[in-house]
């Protein structure tokens, strides 16, 4: 048995739900390996990740011969990596620091190869199957809940989507609204998930309680799945409203299928649009508008420019707010009443 082996390891922050109890031992069927699945390794060589994220929430600097726990799964991330699902016996790529194992198909000229990883065996629980993330997930929601729901969605990634959420979601607690701050799609990483908690929210959660140690290359139902999965939390936790990060930009494959998908219109109350010049206003606002989509506000980058954010109200018509006016509850406030929240915990 490998429990000595469990012990010792680091096991990444996208493993975080997962009870280790239930590690027992080890299999090396990798033609069987699908995403999710949770994969003890071995740090052969520093590449990119030179720290990982550990479930504990904090990061850990990595060395050769350290034992590692990362589910498999694939990454889009266009300032990092693409890479996929696979796991090669011979070695394979820690694609994200936040836990994320699998085979690295491009990477931005920036940056440096990945960290290379010996995989030593799926884990197993102690009646032979493989635990993988999505035994620890989230109870699977039957219904669409009614939650009032603000999307963030942006141009790309690193466009301010992150810190329009942040700061929508503590303006909206400052004045007086229980908030759930989620992420629907990305990558599994600590970086977001602190920062929601840091503003104030009463419920946090993302894709990885759903199960999924990342979005990229799921399937459109399972996505949407998840997205159900984490509302129905956030209203089992008394939520008035909640802000929803969707990760990358809105040609991004899922974040596209999303959009488009006529089941997004259901549940979208109403949405926030990041961007970082009034050119990438245009485009990005015509584009929602070919779906059906007609964003409240823009923000971002943007919006730090008085003169740009300017010319992108006078090309869509679409006002611009900037990370003060979303911190301030007033400001905030008027989001929630435009998407009909109502205060649910206290009139309770």
């Amino acid at each position: 048995m490998n429990e000595h082996l469990f012990a010792r390891a680091k096991w990444a922050f996208s493993t975080r739900r997962a009870t280790r109890a239930f590690a027992s031992d080890l299999d090396q069927r990798w033609d069987e390996v699908v995403p999710g699945q949770l994969i003890l390794g071995q740090v052969i060589s520093i590449g990119q990740h030179g720290r990982m994220q550990l479930a504990s929430g904090r990061p850990s600097t990595l060395y050769p011969g350290d034992l590692i726990v990362m589910p498999c799964g694939a990454r889009y991330a266009p300032d990092q990596f693409e890479g996929v699902a696979e796991i090669d016996p011979k070695g394979c790529d820690m694609l994200a620091g936040g836990g994320c194992l699998g085979r690295m198909m491009y990477r931005n000229d920036r940056i440096k190869p990945p960290t290379r990883v010996q995989p030593l065996g799926r884990i197993t629980a102690a009646d032979g199957q493989v635990l993988d993330t999505m035994n620890f997930a989230l109870p699977r929601a039957t219904a669409t809940p009614a939650l009032p729901v603000i999307i963030v969605l942006g141009t790309a990634m690193n466009s301010g989507k992150t810190t329009a959420t942040v700061a929508l979601s503590h303006g909206l607690t400052l004045a007086g609204w229980r908030v759930a701050t989620l992420k629907g799609t990305g990558t599994g990483s600590f970086g977001d998930f602190n920062h929601y908690l840091d503003a104030g929210s009463a419920f946090v959660a993302d894709f990885t309680d759903a199960g999924m140690v990342t979005t990229y290359r799921e399937p459109l139902a399972r996505v949407a799945q998840g997205i159900r999965d984490l509302l129905a939390a956030a209203e089992d936790a008394g939520c008035d409203l909640a802000v929803m990060e969707i990760a990358d930009g809105i040609f991004q494959r899922e974040t596209a299928a999303l959009i488009a998908d006529p089941g997004f219109r259901t549940w979208a109350s109403g949405v926030i649009f990041a961007c970082g010049d009034a050119v990438a206003a245009a485009g990005g606002v015509a584009e929602l508008a070919r779906q059906g989509v007609h964003p409240l506000a823009l923000t971002g980058l943007l919006s730090c420019s008085p003169m740009a954010s300017a010319e992108a109200l006078a090309a869509t018509g679409v006002p611009v707010i900037n990370r003060s006016q979303l911190l301030d509850p007033a400001e905030a406030n008027r989001f929630a009443v435009q998407v009909g929240a109502q205060r649910v915990a206290s009139a309770a």
